[in-house]
């Protein structure tokens, strides 16, 4: 018990001394004009952090600095008055010029691909400035709050140059998490509501077409390759296998559905071949779920035809799934363990395979020597009843 407390007192103290680390890594940077900022809070995401004074007249001066970035790239830090959205903020945009001056301007953000135009923003701003040094940008500005707001919602952005011109930021991963709250009188920033409402479809879409396309799909086909072997699965590996297959597609054509919903809330931003992968899997889905109206008797001439035909584009949906899966995560970026986790299922669905493959051909193989040594015992008994038999009427 002793050893469990002294334990628990040094990660006590191991954890105070880091989050000091990490306190002093923003409260206690010297800025190179000796300018001085009594708050700061290192922002969730992007490598920024926020330094500002704030006085209960409503004056705020804020220093907001992007490290880790080079002079090929715009920042921008931005207050949205009016909602928790990137719509509507009221953004300090700053990058370094071809020339290698600094440029600082406001720009009011009126829509998405947005190109950050230059305009006037609904709150006063004096003497912006920017700096870049040490892969590092800062943007300094006084800005006045006529309602005196005391909690804001932030949004902090970056993106690429082309020339002298900031082009559309990233739509995935950080660049997509980087809004939230700051309380300027605790300093404590939080995130806005967990996820945002685009973000809460995101994961919608990606869970339903991971389970269904992703998952339930090729266990479709692993019932329907490896039970069939056995004499006494049928018909019930049919009915697995089909009950299996269509629960995919059902759930699958909500994930589809909610990817296009998701697809018509972003104009302006495409995933040209995750997209068209999800069109190219719900018509092949459909086309299997209707072939199995049509599904021709077992002894009749053109099952074969069909047989392929199904078999075919069975297996074309699972391979074009599981790329279409790693596409989609790949695009939403979630925390490692989702897509490991996606990893792991599909590993141990290729090895159940493995092994399934194996056995069934072990079963198969000796199936058919069981068959080959019955027909050969038969034809010699045959022939021994044959020869006594005229023997005996010789005879």
């Amino acid at each position: 018990m002793a050893r469990m407390l002294e334990l628990a007192l040094y990660l006590c103290l191991f954890m105070c001394l880091i989050l000091t680390c990490h306190a002093q890594t923003c409260a206690k940077y010297a800025f190179s004009s000796n300018r001085v900022f009594k708050s700061c809070t290192h922002l969730p995401v992007l490598n920024s952090f926020l330094h500002y004074n704030y006085d209960v007249s409503g004056k705020l001066e804020i220093a907001y600095r992007h490290t880790g970035i080079t002079s090929s790239r715009w920042v921008a830090w931005a207050i949205n008055p009016t909602s928790k959205a990137m719509v509507g903020s009221q953004a300090l945009v700053a990058y370094q010029l071809s020339d290698g001056s600094m440029r600082a301007y406001t720009s009011p953000i009126t829509q998405y691909q947005t190109q950050l135009q230059e305009g006037e923003l609904s709150f006063d701003v004096s003497d912006l400035s920017a700096t870049y040094a040490n892969n590092e940008i800062i943007i300094f500005a006084p800005l006045g709050f006529p309602n005196n707001d005391t909690t804001l919602n932030q949004v902090w952005q970056e993106g690429t140059m082309s020339g002298n011109t900031p082009q559309m930021h990233a739509t995935s991963g950080p660049n997509v998490q980087s809004m939230g709250t700051l309380n300027l009188l605790s300093g404590q920033a939080g995130t806005i509501g967990g996820r945002t409402s685009t973000q809460r479809k995101q994961d919608i879409h990606g869970v339903l077409n991971a389970v269904s396309w992703g998952i339930l799909m090729p266990l479709g086909a692993i019932i329907a390759r490896y039970l069939k072997v056995f004499k006494s699965a049928d018909p019930a590996w049919f009915y697995l296998h089909a009950s299996c297959q269509f629960s995919a597609y059902v759930v699958g054509v909500a994930g589809w559905s909610t990817g296009l919903k998701l697809g018509s809330e972003s104009s302006g931003i495409q995933y040209d071949a995750h997209r068209t992968i999800g069109i190219i899997l719900f018509c092949l889905g459909t086309l299997q779920v209707f072939a199995l109206l049509v599904r021709p008797k077992p002894d009749h001439k053109y099952r074969v035809y069909w047989n392929i035909y199904h078999h075919l584009v069975g297996y074309t949906v699972v391979i074009l799934s599981v790329i279409n899966i790693f596409k989609g995560l790949d695009i939403l970026e979630p925390e490692k363990k989702w897509k490991n986790a996606y990893i792991g299922v599909i590993i141990a669905l290729a090895c159940s395979g493995v092994v399934l493959e194996a056995c069934t051909w072990f079963l198969v193989l000796r199936r058919k020597r069981s068959e080959s040594a019955g027909k050969l015992s038969h034809g010699i008994n045959g022939a021994h009843g044959n020869g006594v038999n005229a023997h005996t009427a010789n005879c």
